[in-house]
């Protein structure tokens, strides 16, 4: 069995300091993804010693033939056996300049809905293309899903460029399908990149055998990725997860809301508007476990205090009263079904939206999207891992921005109240009152 070189040296520094970038892989089956994190982990000394010799003795024995790092995140028995990514695998590694955690999503069309779990909450989705096959369905489903989950930026691996002999025009013509897949989803920040996983290719380092490409590896992009941009700043909403109350007479006077915020800057003194109960009052503080901050920002887990004692239950949202969501008893969204059973007109459904719940009723189906052309088309129902757009009408208020807006305040999943089972995630377009 021919053994791999050995990676480079990195300085990992202060990397327990450094930014979190989270990032999904996806593509078409034997493209490459476990392959790719597998080299990604092993060229940035994540790799246990004990780690590694159990792969290349688990390669040796399915006759690889050479040390195989997909071993490395194909964690699941069956996935090893068939070959394929079944679940999604998460794994983290640093480098000196940034903390990741990966996403592994699988491939075939049946794993569609564990594609959407990976990439719901992704900063980057690294989607692979086979550089003989080029964009096929299940790139377009899978570039289609992660402009639809709202993913800020998009990098296309085109991977196995050994089996094209490294050729150029073959990664141009490529290049080229997938701006037009780009520019038909209305991509904002996308780039491709040539590389060969296997081999380690313009993954970590910069490939002697694609002289011709003059931008950065796979890792380079990654580091330097802004994401500061990304998050919404402007608009304040707050899900209350959680009201702390006294627990003791030492902390009679204490009453806060937790949770993450979901949008805009939190200071003390800020005037809130709490819905649905339309109540005003002001922040008296904003908490951590180790004590007030100056301010909090989106993703962050925190508690507010209120100046006023005022009911605000779980469920309810902290806002700013001159730039809230719509109280929203009807929505127009884009679903991806999840469910073997079809999905009909009339179908009564759990809602779970940030910190709230409400019924639905499926008011009726809009459309849904051919993957072969991305265009929609009318349907009667949606069957599994199907993407179309629908009317949702419910028995109770949520506090919903548009997705494209807010992906923490535009986004809820359906539930089958019968079995408890997630059956769809949805993405808002539309709400109203």
């Amino acid at each position: 069995m021919s053994a791999i070189s050995e990676p480079a040296e990195l300085d990992l520094g202060a990397a327990a300091d450094s930014e979190l970038l989270r990032l999904v892989t996806c593509g078409s089956v034997d493209d490459g993804k476990s392959t790719l994190i597998g080299r990604l982990l092993y060229d940035t000394k994540q790799i246990f010693v004990d780690q590694l010799e159990h792969v290349e003795e688990t390669s040796e024995r399915r006759g690889d033939g050479y040390v195989n790092l997909a071993l490395l995140t194909d964690g699941l028995r069956a996935e090893r056996e068939q070959g394929i990514t079944i679940d999604v695998a998460y794994r983290s590694f640093v480098t000196a300049k940034r903390r990741f955690q990966l996403a592994d999503a699988p491939g075939h069309v049946q794993y569609t809905r564990n594609m959407v779990t990976g990439a719901s909450t992704a900063d980057v989705a690294v989607v692979l293309v086979d550089a003989r096959k080029g964009v096929i369905e299940q790139t377009r489903r899978h570039a289609l899903i992660a402009s639809l989950l709202g993913v800020p930026h998009i990098v296309f691996a085109v991977n196995k460029m050994d089996l094209v002999d490294f050729n150029e025009a073959q990664f141009r013509l490529i290049e080229q399908q997938l701006a037009e897949l780009a520019g038909a989803l209305e991509m904002k920040d996308e780039v491709a990149i040539p590389l060969a996983a296997l081999h380690g290719d313009n993954v970590v380092e910069r490939s002697e055998r694609m002289a011709w490409w003059d931008g950065p590896a796979l890792l380079e992009l990654l580091e330097a990725i802004e994401l500061a941009g990304d998050q919404n700043l402007l608009d304040r909403r707050f899900p209350v997860q959680w009201v702390i109350r006294p627990m003791s007479d030492e902390h009679h006077d204490f009453r806060g809301y937790a949770g993450q915020v979901a949008g805009g800057v939190w200071r003390p003194g800020d005037e809130v508007l709490v819905l649905p109960s339309g109540l005003r009052t002001r922040v008296a503080s904003v908490e951590t476990a180790d004590g007030p901050i100056p301010e909090a920002t989106p993703g962050m887990s925190v508690t507010i205090r209120l100046e006023d004692e005022i009911d605000v239950p779980r469920g309810d949202m902290l806002v700013d009263p001159d730039d809230h969501p719509v109280t929203a008893r009807s929505l127009e969204a884009t679903l991806c079904w999840m469910s073997e059973r079809p999905l009909q007109p009339g179908a009564r459904l759990g809602v779970k939206h940030t910190t709230r719940g409400a019924r639905a009723i499926l008011d009726g189906i809009d459309g849904v999207v051919d993957m072969s052309t991305l265009d929609s088309h009318p349907a009667d129902e949606m069957r599994l891992n199907d993407i179309g757009n629908v009317r949702l009408r419910l028995s109770g208020p949520i506090m919903a921005d548009p997705y494209k807006a807010n992906r923490f305040t535009g986004a809820f999943i359906l539930v089958d109240e019968a079995t408890n089972d997630t059956v769809a995630a949805g993405m808002i377009r539309s709400a109203s009152a």
